[in-house]
């Protein structure tokens, strides 16, 4: 018990997608990652989660690009969040396209494969895994927290028990809402700590307040590792910030020691990369918000359903749609509310108030009910997964998904030489998820991004020789010396 507690920093990744939309660019991240290497930190979350889409969606930059530009800069180790058969998408994909995804991520540089799946069930996170260790890389096995009558202390940890057998290397208790209170984080971690003999880390979120006391208690527990962001890409809907976590932890016998001057620093450069994505970042994600704990939602999509719920013109429904979610959810076998699952219950309960329950059956929650998304933490009701067949046709399955899909790398070789674009791993893995944004890119890659552009950002005083970055055949970045401090500057042919 008195071995420190490692700190993961999330900033790179969770921080910004969290606050500020995954709006944050590759240029502004390069001034902190020096800083942010000799940190200590136990890893660097780089990439997965949303990073890939808003990345070509919004910010131009090829994926991999941002990957290789982070990698040559630091020597932590980098991890990823991954959904299993999803990989960072929404749909399940073949096996020989996670594998490619896994191998052609690993080549890149990434080490630790932070893997889930929304329903958990352990086999739509196996070939993640085995694909995982056979890059020589560290799968990491996710137990997403939720609330319900069938998601107890004793499951959680079973799954725990289950994930360890399928060849984890590690744990991770993720709570994507910020809703999982001390005294069970303790029990949790406690329970798995017994039973397993991998190491376990504890993620959430501090969107209702609850973040650093559950770390604390994560922490008595005995977990190995907490993740923390750094402010102001931190607390709210983030991660509890790390200045914060040391202080809350002053003479714990496992509080562990990081440079607080090199925290000011990186403090001082994110502001003003969060000063400069204002027009992506909201105060109702930097508050506490016990609306959470009263809906057991994810802070972003109460967020986020306040503003559909305005567009659709049901801003006054906003209390029926929430009451309407814990229905949705036991109908559909009390599945947890994370990505995608979060968005098909949401839209669910949303249809079932404005055209009455079951009416109207989306296709994603058809999907669920029918076991196209994998099995259900508890059974489908009977006759809302009867609604669901007759509506769309199809019959309910207990397999794995992903067995009804045959390989696909070949076909996206294809679709790729057909729009002359190249077909490497890395295009082709991009092209299976998304394939429009792709098209954007490289119609407009050599058109200046529409999202804010950093500013020249001082680096610590450790100032060497010019570097080069090259992004594309149009842009290069650099590290340029100036009177001891270093700035990195982007240079794109107009």
């Amino acid at each position: 018990m008195s071995k420190a507690v490692i700190f993961n920093n999330t900033v790179l990744r969770d921080g910004h997608q969290s606050l500020a939309a995954t709006r944050m660019r590759t240029e502004q991240m390069l001034p902190a990652l020096e800083v942010l290497d000799g940190m200590g930190f136990g890893c660097l979350e780089t990439w997965g989660g949303a990073t890939i889409d808003a990345g070509l969606r919004f910010l131009k930059e090829f994926p991999f690009d941002r990957l290789d530009a982070i990698r040559s800069r630091t020597k932590s180790k980098h991890m990823m969040l991954l959904r299993g058969q999803n990989i960072v998408q929404y749909a399940h994909f073949p096996d020989d396209i996670v594998e490619t995804f896994i191998k052609t991520s690993a080549k890149h540089g990434m080490d630790i494969f932070r893997i889930f799946d929304a329903l958990n069930d352990p086999r739509n996170m196996g070939t993640a895994i085995r694909a995982a260790k056979a890059a020589g890389k560290e799968a990491q096995g996710v137990i997403c927290y939720t609330t319900s009558p069938v998601h107890t202390t004793k499951a959680f940890v079973k799954l725990g028990q289950e994930l360890e057998e399928a060849g984890c290397a590690s744990l991770c208790l993720k709570d994507m809402a910020g809703l999982v209170p001390p005294q069970q984080a303790y029990d949790i971690i406690k329970g798995l700590k017994d039973r397993v003999k991998i190491p376990v880390v504890l993620h959430t979120h501090d969107t209702a307040g609850l973040g650093a006391t559950t770390y604390y208690a994560g922490v008595e527990a005995g977990v190995d590792s907490i993740d923390t962001s750094i402010i102001p890409f931190a607390n709210g809907t983030g991660q509890p910030d790390t200045a914060r976590m040391l202080s809350l932890l002053e003479n714990h016998p496992r509080c562990p020691k990081y440079d607080l001057d090199a925290l000011q620093f990186l403090r001082e450069h994110f502001t003003q990369v969060y000063e400069e994505l204002k027009d992506f970042t909201s105060f109702s994600n930097e508050r506490v918000d016990s609306d959470a704990l009263k809906y057991q939602v994810p802070g972003g999509m109460l967020s986020n359903f306040r503003n559909q719920l305005k567009e659709q013109k049901m801003e006054d429904k906003f209390e029926d749609v929430f009451k309407e979610i814990p229905v949705v959810r036991k109908a559909l076998g009390w599945i947890p509310l994370v990505t995608p699952t979060s968005q098909i219950v949401g839209v669910q309960a949303m249809l079932n108030v404005k055209f009455g329950r079951w009416k109207n059956f989306s296709p994603q929650a058809t999907d669920i009910a029918l076991g196209y998304y994998g099995r259900t933490p508890a059974p489908v009701d009977k006759e809302v997964q009867k609604i669901a067949a007759q509506k769309s046709g199809k019959d309910p399955i207990t397999v794995r998904p992903a067995d009804l899909k045959d390989p696909g790398m070949d076909a996206l070789r294809k679709a790729l030489a057909a729009k002359n674009l190249p077909t490497d791993d890395e295009h082709c893995v991009i092209q299976a998820m998304f394939p429009q944004e792709l098209d954007a890119y490289y119609k407009s890659k050599d058109k200046p991004a529409d999202a804010p552009q950093a500013a020249a950002t001082p680096a610590p005083a450790k100032a060497g020789p010019a570097e080069t970055i090259e992004l594309s055949d149009s842009a290069r970045r650099y590290n340029i010396a100036v009177k001891g401090k270093t700035y990195a500057v982007t240079v794109e042919e107009m």
